[in-house]
């Protein structure tokens, strides 16, 4: 029986996450956030990269310019095409790092943080701008994850893990703020809990279910319309990628498994799934 999935590519990520398409580059990027690494594939070629932080990395997006914007445990930096870095905004916090960050439609970074203890309360999401102006537009957050627009832009998803939800706003002022938070789905007890999510071209949200070996989609209405099984009991986050942005790449986790499956840590692909979204870089 042929599976929905493959393994695009065999790796042992302690927590693998933050999947985008680069499409300047013809490549996918993700992390290890653990390892405190950010990776590159290249499905035409089979050509992969990898490339040390320094520090645990929660997020890689690419910039408008080149190079990379990084979600760092002490803040945001710039990583230039030729490979310097610099910080754009630094903000250590003991206890705290960064977790998964997203760019919206107008080019900003909002970027998760959460307290390795996982408090609740202890971690936040900011908006930052390329001068380095950063925003805190949530201060309240336990496990900052997955963040995704429509395809108007006119809508916000959000997670905060502990919380099973997966909670919409609406954008205003242009896509500077957000309000009339809400709850738009939620996971139920014993299904695992909302991780990392894309938004694709139908408006649909499809989130990666950690400790629930799955992914789900739901319609714009906030109805579950489909659950994708996976090997895995941690997928992390999800993102279309490929010349089409047909394929739906999954990042997993090993982290916290006493005896992981072979798979997991590793990028899967679910090939022709869907339609994405082209994600904007960050324009800094």
């Amino acid at each position: 029986m042929r599976t929905p999935y493959e393994v695009a590519v065999a790796a042992r990520a302690e927590l693998g996450e933050g999947p985008v398409w680069d499409p300047a580059a013809g490549r996918l990027i993700w992390i290890d956030i653990l390892s405190s690494r950010v990776h590159t594939y290249d499905p035409s070629s089979g050509r992969r990269t990898v490339r040390a932080t320094g520090q645990h990395v929660g997020a890689a997006r690419p910039r408008a310019g080149g190079g990379l914007v990084l979600n760092l445990r002490d803040g945001v930096g710039l990583l230039d095409p030729g490979g310097a870095f610099r910080w754009l905004h630094r903000d250590p916090v003991p206890g705290r790092r960064a977790n998964d960050a997203a760019v919206a439609p107008d080019g900003s970074l909002w970027a998760g943080t959460m307290r390795y203890d996982e408090a609740p309360g202890g971690g936040t999401l900011t908006r930052l701008t390329g001068d380095g102006t950063a925003e805190v537009v949530l201060d309240d957050v336990a496990v900052s994850n997955g963040t995704g627009w429509s395809p108007d832009g006119r809508l916000m998803y959000y997670v905060d893990s502990p919380t099973r939800r997966i909670d919409v706003f609406d954008v205003e002022g242009g896509g500077e703020r957000v309000g009339g938070r809400r709850e738009f789905a939620r996971v139920e007890e014993g299904a695992g809990f909302p991780d990392g999510l894309t938004v694709d071209a139908d408006g649909c949200v499809w989130v990666a279910l950690w400790d629930g070996g799955a992914v789900r989609r739901y319609t714009p209405d906030g109805r579950l319309d489909r659950v994708v099984a996976l090997p895995v009991p941690r997928p992390t986050a999800c993102a279309f990628g490929g010349p089409g942005l047909t394929d739906l790449y999954v990042t997993t986790a090993r982290t916290g498994l006493t005896a992981p499956h072979p798979m997991a840590g590793s990028l899967l692909v679910l090939p022709d799934t869907g339609k994405g979204l082209a994600q904007p870089a960050f324009a800094g």
